[in-house]
């Protein structure tokens, strides 16, 4: 395999360095748990500097480094990147999970600055994630054959009516993931996850207090976990999947193929 040499069973990241933004909780929280689980170091980034620490608690000694900071934080990104590169000289998985969505309601009335906010952080912050992975001197991102997945969403392939914007900026993200894939290949691969409704305290708005209603309408009959979007992110990160690249998997647990949304 031209990734890595072939690795024993369920260690598919062993001896590989993958970084994980937004991983204090919830989605990312449960990626950088399932990359560690199967070998890899992980670095975790996240807003708060409390949660980061207790999220970096619950591995193993050595086995995941946090470093606090705002995503769309410059400084702050060159110090995640300085530090992977004075701790480890490399990286291998970047992860990029940015996403805020700090209003809900119709799109023909969404503050302005509040829209800017969103692009400025999922879309720009998610490409500024990637460049400087990819520019930095020391990480080796592209010798090693380098990874990268984005976590998109339903709401970038249908309307979904509360989180128009945040769809928009998801379909942005969807699309800067093909841009780069054919841009950045062969050295490189870029993927993205899809996911629908996971239950995270992100999501709460969507599904709390009428859980089972929201459920009904997925053919498989239940929301998602952050364990769903977890196998499917290490999947697409892992030399199994060293031939597919300029993707967006959709992890919806079949919902939009059965006609709802986000």
């Amino acid at each position: 395999m031209s990734e890595a040499t072939t690795p024993q069973s369920g260690q598919r990241f062993a001896g590989q360095v993958a970084l994980i933004t937004g991983a204090s909780r919830g989605i990312g929280l449960g990626i950088a748990q399932r990359l560690n689980a199967e070998g890899a170091t992980v670095i975790l980034t996240a807003r708060k500097a409390d949660a980061l620490a207790e999220a970096v608690a619950q591995f193993p000694d050595g086995a995941a480094v946090g470093i606090a900071g705002k995503s769309d934080d410059p400084n702050h990104r060159a110090e995640v990147f300085d530090t992977i590169a004075e701790k480890f000289g490399r990286l291998d998985v970047l992860v990029t999970n940015v996403g805020i969505n700090p209003v809900y309601g119709p799109l023909i009335d969404i503050d302005l600055d509040a829209a800017r906010k969103i692009l400025d952080v999922n879309v720009i912050g998610t490409l500024a994630w990637i460049q400087e992975a990819v520019h930095h001197e020391r990480l080796n991102f592209r010798q090693n054959k380098g990874r990268v997945v984005s976590i998109s969403s339903v709401a970038g392939q249908v309307p979904s009516p509360g989180i128009s914007f945040y769809g928009i900026s998801k379909a942005a993200v969807s699309h800067l993931t093909r841009s780069l894939a054919v841009e950045l290949g062969p050295d490189i691969r870029v993927n993205a996850v899809a996911p629908a409704v996971v239950k995270t305290d992100f999501a709460t708005a969507l599904y709390e207090g009428r859980e089972a209603e929201v459920a009904a309408t997925y053919p498989v009959g239940r929301l998602g976990t952050p364990e769903d979007i977890a196998g499917a992110v290490a999947y697409l990160a892992s030399a199994d999947a060293e031939w597919i690249t300029a993707q967006v998997l959709t992890a919806d647990g079949g919902v939009i193929t059965a006609g709802g949304s986000a």
